[in-house]
């Protein structure tokens, strides 16, 4: 039995995200979810236009926490053997010899992954719900921890497919970054490249404390009413004429577990309601849909307002 590892004190998780937010300027609330994703053993969806940083987020969460990373860059004529690899005949051996693909890492950065077909796309489903992937009848674990960051363009853009919604249901939150606010942009300007400064930070944690940390987030307490809170959330959603699908109960489970990693985040060993309604607004609104068409052109906080307003506190 390998030796248990101990979590890491408060002081290190707040580390992560003082250090990324040097890197990545003006944006406190995004990189705390973005954080408290992987705490909760999601994968994260970041949506926005080009150039505001959603790679550079990505990269900076890799290097703090001490993850192997692979980039992939998705585009149109993009294959799945293109991700998960490929087997090739080894004359020497007389066999086929298994080529990994880049999706054998700690970080995977699926990069404009809405630039893909969805045959593409669906190459990463297996890998994202069971962390294993299947290739020529083989079933080939991932490393541990394993992370998938996808960035998407609006879908409005030129060349863009949109995910389907097996696919967004296992992205755990969907966040966007935005323009930067005028001070923060001054100081983007005055200050180094992004990337050179990516260069040399070094890591706040290894793997194995964020296991560990990812550990102490299931045992963050949540009292029975605030289940009750969770699962009126998530059968509103199911009823309600407002939405012409609801949430999955991967979503619910993923809603309790973002809460429990904010509330980790906070300092606290328990779950208020407000950690619920903090984290709704990046769990629901990608997985939601209004009669007729996507949610899409609604603002996660104005989605997240008609589901808190619809369900009262048990």
């Amino acid at each position: 039995m390998a030796p248990s590892v101990s979590a890491p004190p408060y002081n290190a998780l707040t580390g992560v995200l003082t250090a990324a937010e040097q890197i990545i300027l003006g944006k406190p609330q995004q990189l705390r979810l973005a954080f408290a994703c992987l705490l909760a053993r999601g994968h994260l969806l970041i949506e926005d236009l080009p150039g505001v940083g959603k790679t550079t987020l990505a990269h900076t969460l890799a290097r703090l926490l001490g993850l192997d990373f692979q980039r992939i860059q998705f585009t149109s004529d993009m294959l799945p053997a293109d991700i998960l690899g490929i087997s090739v005949f080894d004359r020497e051996r007389s066999s086929f010899r298994f080529h990994p693909g880049p999706i054998f890492t700690q970080v995977v950065l699926a990069d404009e992954i809405n630039r893909a077909t969805p045959k593409a796309q669906s190459a990463l489903l297996e890998a994202m719900e069971e962390r294993q992937v299947t290739v020529d009848g083989e079933t080939r674990p991932l490393p541990e921890p394993f992370f998938v960051i996808a960035t998407q363009n609006p879908t409005h853009q030129i060349g863009t497919f949109p995910l389907p919604e097996s696919q967004l249901d296992r992205f755990l939150m969907r966040i966007a970054l935005g323009y930067p606010d005028r001070d923060a942009e001054r100081a983007l300007l005055e200050g180094r490249d992004r990337r050179a400064l990516l260069a040399d930070i070094q890591p706040v944690l290894d793997p194995a404390g964020l296991v560990a940390a990812q550990a102490q987030v299931r045992q963050i307490h949540v009292a029975p009413p605030l289940i009750d809170y969770v699962q009126d959330l998530v059968a509103h959603t199911r009823h309600a004429a407002t939405w012409q699908h609801g949430l999955s109960p991967r979503a619910g489970l993923g809603l309790l577990a973002a809460a429990r990693a904010w509330a980790l985040l906070a300092g606290r060993d328990h779950v208020l309601p407000e950690d619920v309604q903090t984290v709704l607004p990046t769990v629901a609104t990608h997985r939601l849909q209004v009669p007729g068409g996507a949610i899409e052109s609604r603002a996660p906080e104005d989605v997240a307002r008609l589901l808190i307003e619809a369900v009262p506190l048990p």
